[in-house]
């Protein structure tokens, strides 16, 4: 015996189960390439951070003490950034440098379902220290 109400609805379980793990399969993979790039823009900033807190001030050296030139130490940043293809935000806080750097990741897989993007910003910073802290 058979019910013919019944036609179709195996094919709209599979649609449903189908599109489930479509969109599984897309935040698997798009997630996965979302943390790869801040991972990388977060090591991208760190290293651009450092590169600014090098930039010593030659006038504080010469009177004796240390600190990070802001107008240099902006530049060699902005610099370090434009090497990799990156853009950011810097500032400059005694002998601190610190970077944010925005990030647009483009999606393969969930744009299908309207996420065409993963944004997100990561911030690094880097001191400058000089001399012995403490003792060991």
């Amino acid at each position: 015996m058979r019910h013919d109400d019944e036609r179709g609805a195996v094919t709209a379980f599979f649609v449903v189960i189908a599109l489930a793990l479509f969109v599984m399969a897309g935040f698997v993979v798009d997630g996965g390439r979302a943390i790869t790039a801040r991972t990388a823009a977060e090591e991208d900033a760190a290293q651009a951070a450092r590169a600014g807190a090098e930039q010593l001030s030659l006038d504080a050296v010469r009177q004796g003490t240390i600190s990070v030139d802001p107008e240099s130490a902006t530049l060699a940043t902005r610099h370090f950034l434009s090497e990799l293809g990156r853009s950011g935000e810097v500032s400059v806080s005694n002998s601190t440098v610190g970077v944010t750097v925005d990030v647009v990741e483009p999606t393969l897989i969930l744009g299908v379902v309207g996420i065409r993007n993963f944004r997100f910003a990561v911030h690094a910073a880097a001191t400058n220290v000089h001399g012995v802290a403490s003792a060991e």
